[in-house]
């Protein structure tokens, strides 16, 4: 694969698995626009594991609290971040079923699609605005409960098409369940931890089977430009929902959906 191919793909799965634009549906799209060969699900997993690195070092105090609250239940002991860690792990459950039931059917790769990305980012588009501005945006993650956990991790479901966008869907769940902006996002980036993780192993299993250490090398290369892109990219976005809505994204995601199916139909 062209170093240029591994650079624009790092790039766009580091500035868009965490903004909720669908990281997925933009790279579904690459082999569409630019006429490179599809670089597959074991490269689009190997970035997303590279972003998954840049959530870890950017939320690291939130992981080491995680990691102490995990090792107390292992003793006995609730603590709130115990409480959290399994809050987690419950909202994963659902697309953790999902997805491997996706992927053992082959049916993954038929989502790839732009006809599914425009519909995708359109629908979604919606209802992340109405998500955004419908009732109260006070709570915390100290507020959350075992029923809205599953919620979420319900919502996240809807990640497995591509242009829904997971880091969209689970922020969207949130808002609608009254949570401020920044704790939706700093839920959402926390659960991507699992369930990035999940899918990763999977692939770190299958390229280390292939004999292909050009896909390998591919692989390494593509996840290291990708957690620098996202480390980046997690940032300014933190920063950002501390004076803005999330209507500029909901803008973005209508004018390329729109955009595509003119392309597409036109």
């Amino acid at each position: 694969m062209p170093i240029s191919q591994l650079i624009v793909l790092a790039i766009i799965q580091g500035l868009t698995e965490f903004l909720p634009i669908s990281s997925s549906g933009h790279l579904a799209l690459v082999d569409e626009l630019t006429g490179w060969a599809d670089q597959g699900v074991l490269i689009d997993v190997a970035i997303h594991v590279g972003s998954l690195f840049a959530v870890l070092i950017y939320f690291r105090k939130d992981v080491l609290e995680l990691i102490v609250g995990t090792l107390a239940l292992l003793r006995g002991h609730m603590t709130e971040a115990g409480r959290l860690a399994l809050y987690l792990v419950v909202a994963s459950v659902p697309i953790g079923i999902v997805g491997f039931s996706l992927a053992s059917m082959g049916a993954t790769e038929l989502l790839r699609a732009a006809q599914v990305v425009a519909w995708a980012n359109l629908i979604f588009a919606v209802l992340l605005y109405w998500s955004d501005r419908a009732g109260a945006t006070d709570q915390t993650l100290g507020d959350m409960t075992w029923s809205r956990a599953i919620i979420v991790g319900v919502a996240q479901v809807a990640a497995v098409v591509p242009g829904a966008s997971r880091s969209g869907v689970t922020m969207m769940a949130a808002r609608f369940l009254g949570f401020d902006r920044k704790e939706a996002a700093r839920f959402s980036m926390l659960l991507a931890i699992p369930t990035i993780l999940g899918a990763g192993l999977v692939a770190t299993m299958r390229l280390a089977q292939t004999s292909d250490v050009t896909l390998q090398s591919d692989a390494v290369v593509a996840a290291i430009l990708s957690f620098l892109v996202a480390w980046a990219a997690i940032a300014v976005f933190m920063r950002l929902l501390e004076s803005m809505s999330l209507t500029p994204f909901v803008i973005y995601r209508v004018v390329l959906g729109v955009v595509l199916l003119l392309w597409l139909y036109i």
